[in-house]
């Protein structure tokens, strides 16, 4: 999974509403009688054709359903504009490679660059040479290390997901008394899971009837949730409720539950897979709600991309260019709104 994001800027709604939908949308600025096709000097970027832009895309690695989620939002959302060619690298996590392939999209004089650093910090120096080559970049997730390095930086809210997580089970067990939660974390390497725990305590400090009685952390695999949930079920035989960091590792995670015969606590995932969505909409076991760290981030960074690459501004907003900082909303979903994201969930 990316690591944190720190900079948390406007708020998107919902996560699934993609910039797009920002992107997207007509400007009184439009000639009414005027019925040809986008020219450059429309300020707010639409679907209709306009300037042609080539964006050079560097994903990750898809060795992780949101990773490889990550990758089918950018192409598919390519795809959608006739004005768009997209330079796709092979993803990569290796960081001396994708720096070379960065350096290759440079060399082709892409107009725009989005980037997934595989390691945001390791990344930042090539960031810094696209933008002194005049080629700007969207900086997706993984943020560089200088401001410097990109022009638009586009990602989750770990922080919020935790916070949402955390708001969730509490308003589950407001009524219960001396009610007991137990976190499945992710790597605690990773500044990304200290931010989702933080989240998720800060949440809980608002319910004085409940105390988060044990953490353990796993590795975002489904090896390592089934593994570590097993070893919380042996230590804790009695609580309330479960948050898991990750839907992936959550796949691990329900098989333990289930083989252990366990179905007294409710459970809430987080990222927004598919099959947490499915778990969630038959409603047959503890998973009752995951909180979105959405990969459409990845679609909304190639709209920002061409909006960029044609000088325009996102519709909705006054100033007339593209923000600097979009944070995406943490949104949960529950058997009451699965069925408005399950076209987002990621396999």
């Amino acid at each position: 999974m990316p690591d944190l994001a720190s900079r948390r800027g406007l708020l998107f709604g919902a996560a699934a509403v993609s910039a797009g939908a920002v992107l997207t949308g007509c400007t009184s600025n439009e000639s009414k009688d005027d019925d040809s096709p986008s020219d450059n000097n429309q300020a707010v970027a639409d679907d209709k054709p306009g300037k042609k832009v080539t964006i050079g895309f560097a994903g990750p690695q898809a060795d992780h359903g949101w990773l490889n989620a990550i990758n089918d939002n950018a192409k598919s959302r390519a795809k959608k504009y006739k004005d768009v060619t997209l330079e796709a690298t092979e993803g990569s996590n290796d960081t001396a490679a994708q720096i070379g392939q960065v350096e290759t999209l440079i060399n082709k004089k892409v107009d725009v660059l989005v980037i997934l650093p595989a390691d945001g910090k390791a990344l930042t120096q090539v960031g810094l040479k696209a933008m002194k080559a005049g080629i700007p970049v969207v900086n997706l997730d993984r943020i560089f290390a200088s401001a410097q390095a990109y022009r638009c930086w586009i990602g989750g809210d770990n922080y919020g997901m935790g916070l949402n997580a955390g708001h969730y089970i509490g308003e589950k067990l407001k009524g219960k008394k001396n009610a007991k939660v137990v976190e499945l974390a992710g790597l605690d390497n990773l500044e990304l899971t200290k931010q989702r725990t933080k989240g998720f305590d800060d949440a809980l400090k608002n319910y004085s009837n409940i105390e988060k009685v044990a953490r353990q952390a796993a590795e975002f695999t489904v090896e390592s949730g089934q593994s570590k949930m097993s070893q919380l079920l042996q230590a804790q035989k009695n609580f309330d409720a479960l948050w898991n960091h990750d839907d992936d590792q959550g796949v691990g995670a329900l098989r333990a539950i289930k083989q252990a015969g366990r179905d007294d606590f409710l459970m809430v995932g987080g990222a927004g897979a598919l099959s947490a969505f499915q778990e969630i909409k038959q409603d047959r076991g503890v998973l009752k709600a995951t909180v979105l760290y959405p990969p459409t981030m990845a679609a909304s960074a190639i709209d920002l991309a061409r909006a960029l690459g044609q000088g325009k501004g996102v519709s909705g907003m006054a100033e007339f260019e593209i923000p600097a900082s979009l944070t995406l909303y943490s949104a949960v979903v529950d058997k009451d709104n699965v069925d408005q994201y399950m076209s987002t969930g990621f396999k």
